[in-house]
Order: structure tokens, then sequence, then C-alpha cells
């Protein structure tokens, strides 16, 4: 493998984009969906990444970037069209233990950003190692047909009935059956077809005749 794939927690965490184009605006817009705290450093930026500075979303430093900049940044991009600034920013990432992307150069980067597809709680990242983000997107594309909304659901209902369990204090060896009996039942066919009577019933027959989806706090509308 050439890079080890790992799901990071940034929220609350100091993340630092060098950039302000479009693709520099994907990066803020995904660091703020994963709750970090982001700062940018470019002399001029898209209306997306403006707004979110406007908002106070983001902070923004108007400017070419300076040696300094990434101090106490836990991760960091860097979208620009300026190679020697890449090189640069590459080396002082790796002194000051920070972990760099640098856009479409994987040869620079610490880690790579994969194709994400997302139901919820599920989430599918798919990566080429850098060797062609289209085709992890293709793929990406064909994992969204394969998984649905019910798989969203499905999580939620999953999540609520563990959590429920351990307040019941039931055995872990019976709250294991329980949830893989289900992950192996129809359950996601019934979600699909959205139908919360059967599920209903399949919780009833699986775990106990008083757990429904609203007694989960789980609503699937028809």
């Amino acid at each position: 493998m050439k890079f080890y794939p790992i799901f990071m927690r940034v929220a609350g965490r100091p993340c630092l984009v060098v950039g302000g184009g479009d693709v520099a605006a994907r990066k803020v817009d995904d660091l703020l969906r994963a709750h970090a705290l982001v700062t940018v450093v470019s002399p001029t930026v898209v209306g997306a990444i403006a707004e979110h500075a406007r908002l106070g979303r983001v902070r923004h430093h108007a400017r070419l970037y300076q040696a300094g900049d990434l101090t106490g940044a836990f991760l960091a991009y860097a979208a620009t069209d300026d190679e020697a600034l890449h090189a640069r920013l590459a080396g002082e990432a790796r002194a000051a233990g920070v972990l760099l992307n640098v856009v479409d150069r994987p040869h620079l980067c610490d880690f790579i950003t994969p194709s994400i597809m997302e139901r919820g709680d599920l989430i599918i990242a798919t990566s080429t190692s850098g060797a062609s983000p289209a085709m992890a997107r293709r793929i990406r594309v064909q994992l969204e047909r394969l998984f649905g909304a019910e798989y969203a659901l499905a999580l939620q209902l999953l999540a609520a009935l563990r959590a429920h369990l351990a307040r019941a204090a039931v055995a872990p060896a019976e709250r294991t059956r329980i949830l893989n009996t289900l992950v192996d039942s129809p359950l996601l066919d019934h979600l699909r077809a959205r139908e919360p009577a059967a599920v209903d019933r399949l919780l009833a027959a699986t775990v106990a005749n008083d757990v429904s989806l609203a007694a989960l706090g789980v609503e699937v509308a028809r």
C-alpha cells in the first residue's frame, strides 16, 4: 500500500488551506462539515470561501503564504498553481509535524483525500492511491447506485437499538446475536420499501414486543 487508509477526527482541530480557488473551496467545505477549525491563506478567494469568512466560519488571511502559517495546524491542504510553494510547504510541513495534502501532487502528500460516498453514518471511501482521481469518482458513482438511503436509516436504527439494549442491561452475547440477526434479516428491504409496519414486526420478533421504531425514536416516512 502506498497510503494507509484511516478516518481521522478533525472536529475542533486547526486545519490550514493554502489557496483560494474552487478546489480549495471544496476542501474548506469538507473540513467544515467535519467541524474543523479552518484557516485559509490566499490573497484572493472564490465566493464560497468569502461567504464562509463573512459568516465567521473560517479565518481568512488575504495574503500570500508566510513561514510559520503551518504552526499549530493538525493538517493542511495546498491548492495553488505555485509549484515552488508546494515544494516549500512539503518541507515545512514535515519539519513542523503537520500532515499535508498537495492537491494532484501525490509525491508531496502525507495523506490523500479519497472519493467519498455517504449514507448517513455509512461512509465508503475510494482511493486509487493518487493514480487516477477520475477512476475513484467513477467507482464512487457506482457505489451510490448500490447503497441507497435505506443504509442511513438502518444505521440510525441499529445505533438506537444498541443504546436501548445497553440501557436494558442485555447480556453482550445476546446483544451481538440480536444485532447480527437484524443485519442478516430483510431489514434493508423493508426500509428500502418504506414499510415501517414490517420493520416493527421484525423488531418485535427479533428483540421484544415493546421494541418498535417509535420506541427507538426512528422515523421511516412512507
